[in-house]
Parts: C-alpha cells; sequence; structure tokens
C-alpha cells in the first residue's frame, strides 16, 4: 500500500491543495515565520559557539523547523509536547524564553534543570513541554501515558510524541502503538522521518514504504505528509488532534524531511553520508517555502525579514551576555533538594560533609596527573 505525500504548497510556496489549506492569519503567518527564522538563526549562532569551546554540545533543527513549529500551532496550549532533541521551536513557539534556553545550554545556575540534563534538554513544565529524553524513543510510552490519563480524566487534552526514523526500530515504540490503539487514546506518534538515524539511512530501518503504513498493523490511522511544508504538518496534525479529542483514536503522523546538518556536534556525517545529498535539499528549504507563500498573500516582504533578523540576532546576544553573566554552576543544595520533597535526615548529613569537605580542600579540583 502506498500512501500520498500530503502537501499544501510546492517548494516555491504556491498552493497545490487549496482544500488543504490552513486557515492562517497574516499575524500566524508573521509568527510562524519569525519562529522558523529564531530557530534558524540560533543553530547558526549556537553551533559557532560549541566549536568555540563556550558550550560542551549542541544539536541543530536545520531543515526541519516545519515539523515541530506546524505541529505546536495546530494543538492547544495545554496539549502535551513529548520532544525528542530537534523541537526546541515547539517550546519557543509557545513562549518559552530566550534567556532560559541559554541557561540550560550553560547548565549555569539558572538552568531550570539545574545542571542534571545535556544541552538542548529542555523542559518547560508551563508549557507542557515535557524534558527531553536522549535514549531513543524512551519518551513515547510517557506521551501515551499522558493520553491515557487524559482519558481517564475525560479531559480534551492531546498528548504528541516526537520522534525519529530510527525510533520506530524500538520495542518502546511497538509497545506504546499499541497501548493507544486499543484503548483508542487521544495520542499522536509523530515520526520525524528526516532520512538518517545518526549514521544509519531510514532505508535499513524498515522494508515498508513509509513508516506511516505500519499504522495498519496496530489499527490505527497512518498519515503521510511532507514535512518541509509548514501548512500541510498544520493541516494534519489539526485533523489527528480533532480525531483524537473526538474519541476515534491514536494517529501516526511520518513526516518527511531531511537532516542537513550533523546529527550533533560530536558528529561528521562526511564519513557516512554524500555530500550532494544534503544539498539537493536546499531546493526545498521549508522557510523558504512559506516566504514564498506568505509575500504571494502580501502579509511577509522583505522590510519584515530585514528587521525580524537584526530583532532576532540582538536578542541572541542578549541572551548569551545574560547567560554567561549568571554563575556558572546551580547551588549546590539542589543536588539534595529534589530527590524528595524534603531532603532527608541523611541526605542533609552528606550535603553537610560535602561542604565540610569543599571548605577544607577548596572548591577546585586538583590538576590531571
Amino acid at each position: 500500500m502506498k500512501l500520498e505525500v500530503i502537501r499544501v504548497i510546492d517548494d516555491d510556496g504556491k498552493v497545490v491543495h487549496p482544500e488543504r489549506e490552513p486557515a492562517l492569519t497574516g499575524d500566524d503567518l508573521r509568527r510562524l515565520f519569525r519562529t522558523m527564522l529564531l530557530v534558524r538563526l540560533l543553530d547558526e549562532r549556537m553551533l559557532l559557539l560549541q566549536r568555540q569551546g563556550r558550550m560542551g554540545f549542541y544539536l541543530t533543527s536545520l531543515g526541519e523547523e516545519a515539523t515541530h513549529i506546524g505541529a505546536a500551532h495546530a494543538l492547544r496550549m495545554g496539549d502535551w509536547l513529548y520532544p525528542a532533541y530537534r523541537e526546541i521551536g515547539a517550546a519557543f513557539y509557545r513562549g518559552y524564553p530566550l534567556n532560559t534556553f541559554m541557561c540550560q545550554l550553560y547548565g549555569n545556575a539558572e538552568d531550570p534543570v539545574k545542571g542534571r540534563q545535556m544541552p538542548v534538554h529542555h523542559s518547560v513544565r508551563r508549557l507542557n513541554f515535557v524534558s527531553v529524553s536522549s535514549p531513543v524513543g524512551s519518551h513515547i510510552p510517557h506521551a501515551v501515558g499522558t493520553a491515557w490519563a487524559a482519558k481517564l480524566q475525560k479531559t480534551e487534552d492531546v498528548a504528541l510524541a516526537f520522534f525519529g526514523d530510527g525510533a520506530t526500530s524500538t520495542p518502546t515504540f511497538h509497545v506504546s502503538a499499541t497501548f493507544a490503539a486499543l484503548y483508542k487514546l487521544p495520542a499522536i506518534l509523530f515520526c520525524r522521518n528526516n532520512g538518517w538515524a545518526i549514521s544509519v539511512p531510514a532505508s535499513t530501518q524498515s522494508a515498508t514504504p513509509s513508516f506511516a503504513q505500519k499504522a495498519i498493523a496496530y489499527g490505527m490511522r497512518g498519515v503521510l505528509v511532507d514535512g518541509n511544508d509548514l501548512l500541510a504538518v498544520i493541516h494534519v496534525v489539526a485533523e489527528a488532534a480533532a480525531r483524537a479529542r473526538a474519541g476515534e483514536g491514536p494517529t501516526l503522523i511520518e513526516a518527511r524531511t531531511y537532516r542537513r546538518g550533523a546529527h550533533s556536534t560530536s558528529d561528521d556525517p562526511s564519513v557516512y553520508r554524500d555530500p550532494a545529498e544534503p544539498k539537493a535539499w536546499e531546493r526545498r528549504d521549508p522557510i523558504d517555502r512559506l516566504r514564498g507563500y506568505a509575500t504571494a498573500r502580501g502579509e511577509l516582504d522583505a522590510t519584515f525579514e530585514t528587521k525580524a533578523r537584526e530583532e532576532i540576532n540582538g536578542e541572541i546576544r542578549a541572551a548569551l551576555a545574560y547567560a554567561e553573566g549568571r554563575p556558572p554552576k546551580p547551588p549546590l543544595a539542589s543536588l539534595v533538594e529534589d530527590v524528595y520533597a524534603e531532603p532527608t535526615p541523611r541526605l542533609r548529613e552528606e550535603l553537610a560533609a560535602l561542604e565540610a569537605e569543599i571548605a577544607k580542600h577548596g572548591p577546585k579540583r586538583p590538576p590531571h596527573g
């Protein structure tokens, strides 16, 4: 069975399926465009900073911005997002402060997760943006569990889990899809198929023509969408959310896109990928396509983009200065504060002993021999 790739606009931003075109105002389009631009400019700057040694690790979303920002627009603020590690744009779209983003990258005293996660592994409780999990696919059952809770509590909340094509090869994906379909849970399983699971090509992950058609075996709806078409992503996620709220069960969405950059700053794709491959995908850039669409509608012009770029670059500089001006480490007491609601006597004793040792010997580590 071959599924249609759902599209709304072509590579130039021209509408090819008006029946699927979401109702977006000019303000919607400008906000969506600006958020995508923010992610793109952040990625460019943070990658350089990591190479300069000013932060330890980074992951970019180059070419994949439409997948998660489109999904965030299609959902309600109260819906739950379980990201992989290229979906920070969804948090920004919901209002994640740039200063907080930067503090998390540095793991400083104002890092909301107190240095207990790698850089780019954000968690924003007030936005229902749940902590990024590095082990592949391990967050999918958590999203399904949240959808199960929503059904039991009879709320209209929907839980969406983002994951890459590699996660479809994990047992957690299988059991989550089975459970979600069996109990008709308000869940959306969003596979961001960017062509590569680090160095493993998508072609070796599955023998099926698409990941979306796996939904048939699980007994749920499967949808294949052009992941570089922001409007198409909004369309399919909105439909999936409406079905979920109506009690019609989960949807498996495969968004076909491409990881134009490295997997992370620890990866060198030149050793396993033809350099011409990412170049071929530049023609389908999601920001260029949205620009073409919004410009044709008269809602975007070069003046707006020029001003947005200037503003965003200024915001990035200010956020960097803010993060680098904070104390470099979270308070020592935070080691025991979040283990239980109240630290136990034993934990307090251990903290006191640690503080005494630091006072005796000083905070600096001895030089390596």
